[in-house]
């Protein structure tokens, strides 16, 4: 669950973890033009813009950000002076469901990401259908996230998958070149590095187009470019990335 900064009461639940959003998980940060109606529509629940149903559900596979907005949003609820959590439950399907959900309902905003690790488990389906009606009844805001859409999740409860598909259900579709060009530059900028865009077109020529995979290589940019005292430009990166491939 998350703590400070965006937290619900400490006593919500008894979690040996301390799990903290990603400073850089924010809906600027967000760079997805085919997903657009989906970032504005999760933006709003974190607003607590009026939607008319309080719950969003994001599928697709990896890489598409659906954690990313889940985040974005409880940072978007805290700076509203909301209560927000957010739970990763696959890092979290080990412990009994009443150690993680119990008490949500008092959050505001409620984020429950990478579903498909634990429904299907008939404890944890029917710990979810509570917590889904006890979020509804308390008026809470609730962002739920999975690669698959509701129907298709293997839930042994029928009425959980209805209750999955509650409010707007959202694909998610991966980035194209130029919101890689962006995520690239953007983040590159928030570690005080220039990347210009023939470095990043370079970069996306020879480099695998994962999210995950391109933002590691910009860390190992990073640390070479200030060892080395050097700019980003093609020689560099053509260098660091032959050495990358040698090791």
């Amino acid at each position: 669950m998350t703590r400070d900064p965006a937290s619900v009461d400490t006593d919500v639940a008894q979690l040996p973890l301390d799990l903290r959003l990603r400073d850089a998980s924010r809906f600027v940060e967000y760079h997805a033009e085919a997903n657009r109606i989906a970032r504005d529509t999760v933006e709003s629940l974190g607003r607590n813009a009026g939607l008319s149903q309080p719950q969003v559900y994001l599928h697709g596979p990896g890489a598409t950000g659906k954690t990313h907005l889940l985040q974005a949003a409880c940072h978007v609820a805290h700076e509203r002076g909301d209560r927000a959590a957010y739970l990763p439950l696959a890092e979290l399907a080990t412990a009994p469901p009443a150690a993680v959900l119990d008490g949500l309902e008092r959050a505001g905003l409620v984020a429950l990401d990478d579903l498909a690790a634990v429904v299907g488990s008939p404890a944890w389906d029917e710990a979810l259908f509570g917590l889904l009606n006890r979020l509804r009844d308390a008026g809470c805001r609730v962002l739920l996230a999975a690669p698959e859409p509701p129907d298709d999740m293997g839930a042994t409860l029928p009425d959980l998958s209805s209750r999955l598909g509650w409010g707007p259900v959202f694909r998610l579709e991966p980035p194209e070149e130029e919101d890689l060009r962006r995520i690239l530059v953007d983040r590159a900028r928030r570690r005080g590095l220039e990347m210009p865009d023939a470095v990043a077109a370079y970069v996306l020529r020879h480099q695998r187009r994962d999210v995950a995979a391109l933002l590691a290589l910009l860390e190992r940019l990073d640390l070479a470019a200030l060892a080395e005292q050097r700019r980003l430009t093609i020689p560099f990166v053509r260098d660091q990335l032959a050495r990358s491939a040698a090791d």
